[in-house]
């Protein structure tokens, strides 16, 4: 394995300038056992589309935006399915209890950072007040999740735009989807070193009825860095109360998309699941740490139309209890493997007061996973 690593190191280093960076799983680092998508991405799940707006700025400003939108048409006249977990709740979540209470998600899902939260309010109502059969609509409740890039990012200056959210939303496409220092991960901290966005996913085998679940990630957190088991954090000598940010304290937004018919309630175990993903990087939780999970359907069945007949009956046909099982396991694996993606997408920065935060020394992690 060692070898096989080492020659995919030097292939890549040749190939970087014309295919881009590798990623984890192309390097030979194990991830579970469920098979990917073909993008490894939350936009393997149809008809899903994400955008970023990145803004780097002088020597202080380092930050952005990243929009899921979970179909093209219009989310608030047909609503999908969709829940929210709260794994630990230092965090700002706008939009949180009418998903949880009404269980369906009308808007895109933003993330950005911690103060410009409103920013991205703003822009989904802008947004959805602008659309095409909206004319009457007076409410819309904005999904806005966001981490703190206040280290690398001079976030006191609310550089963030309402305009720049919509170019997000507007910029959102069903390709492959950017990772590292991009959007809202563009001045995020992980683990004590660059993190960013991260996304992957896994496909179902036929027998399963072939379901794809998708997961995107923000990091910002910190604990124990473990990736394929080795413990990178030990190995490298950063981790809580060792190394030179003295923290652990951060945040992730965890967004997961699948096309099963699934409705909130399975939904919401789906997104606890996702947890245990974080935890298989070392993730802790901590404290100070704001880590949300937001899950939902792409099922055409299960969509809810904004308006529709009085005291009528709504029929859709939908997973059982039984059929979770491997659902939670792409969860789990999809997840694990977006965070350690946006580790290895991301780059060395240079921000705010000077400060600057390495990327992840793969060469050395790749090394140690090679000769387990």
């Amino acid at each position: 394995m060692r070898y096989l690593i080492f020659i995919y190191l030097i292939l890549s280093s040749m190939t970087q300038e014309i295919y881009g960076q590798s990623r984890p799983r192309e390097l030979g680092v194990p991830f579970g056992i469920l098979p990917t998508g073909p993008l490894n991405a939350i936009t393997d799940v149809g008809g899903l589309k994400v955008g970023h707006f990145t803004k780097i700025e002088g020597e202080s400003i380092r930050t952005g935006v990243t929009a899921i939108l979970p179909h093209g048409g219009n989310l608030f006249q047909e609503k999908v399915p969709a829940a929210i977990f709260v794994g630990n709740g230092f965090g700002k979540l706008a939009g949180v209890t009418q998903v949880q209470d009404l269980g369906t998600l009308e808007s895109p899902i933003i993330l950005t950072n911690t103060l410009s939260v409103a920013a991205g309010i703003e822009g989904v109502v802008k947004y959805a007040l602008a659309q095409p059969g909206n004319e009457q609509v007076q409410s819309v409740n904005a999904v806005v999740g966001e981490t703190n890039d206040g280290y690398l990012n001079d976030i006191r200056g609310m550089h963030i735009t309402s305009d720049e959210v919509i170019q997000a939303i507007e910029k959102a496409k069903g390709s492959q989807v950017e990772e590292g220092n991009v959007g809202a991960g563009t001045g995020t901290v992980c683990f004590g070193w660059k993190g960013g966005i991260g996304t992957s996913s896994r496909k179902l085998p036929e027998s399963l009825r072939g379901y794809t679940v998708g997961v995107l990630v923000q990091t910002n957190f910190g604990g124990n860095l473990q990736i394929a088991g080795v413990p990178v954090g030990e190995k490298l000598e950063k981790y809580p109360f060792k190394d030179a940010l003295e923290k652990s304290d951060g945040s992730c937004m965890i967004v997961i998309a699948t096309d099963a018919p699934v409705l909130e309630r399975n939904l919401e175990r789906m997104a606890q699941r996702a947890m245990m993903g974080l935890a298989k990087t070392g993730g802790i939780a901590s404290n100070g740490s704001g880590d949300y999970v937001i899950a939902f359907s792409t099922a055409e069945d299960l969509r809810v139309p904004h308006s529709s007949p009085s005291q009528s009956l709504l029929k859709a046909e939908y997973l059982g209890n039984d059929d979770m099982t491997a659902l939670f396991l792409a969860v789990i694996e999809a997840t694990e493997e977006a965070i350690v993606n946006s580790l290895f997408a991301a780059e060395t920065m240079q921000g705010k007061d000077g400060r600057k935060v390495e990327a992840l020394p793969k060469e050395k992690v790749l090394e140690w996973i090679g000769s387990k």
